[in-house]
């Protein structure tokens, strides 16, 4: 439930300086969030490369972790 003060919905605030801190915290660390659209071809290159388990060809969060594997293989770690 959100409740509004001088316009402003509260529940929207505390997300928006969340989503702030967060992005503030990530800058920090030299990392940026990116939005990444993959092709289902580039998700069975990622199970074909054995970096994705095939099962878990719908789960994004283990997309995500193959992918994270596959850059850092490719482009190496940044320190």
């Amino acid at each position: 439930m959100s409740v509004d003060v001088a316009g402003e919905s509260v529940t929207h605030s505390k997300t928006s300086a969340r989503r702030m801190r967060l992005h503030r915290a990530r800058r920090q660390k030299g990392l940026r969030c990116v939005t990444v659209e993959l092709r289902e071809r580039e998700i069975d290159a990622l199970v074909a490369k054995k970096l994705l388990p095939c099962g878990s060809r719908g789960d994004n969060a283990a997309i995500r972790k193959a992918l994270y594997s596959y850059l850092d293989g490719s482009l190496g770690r940044s320190l």
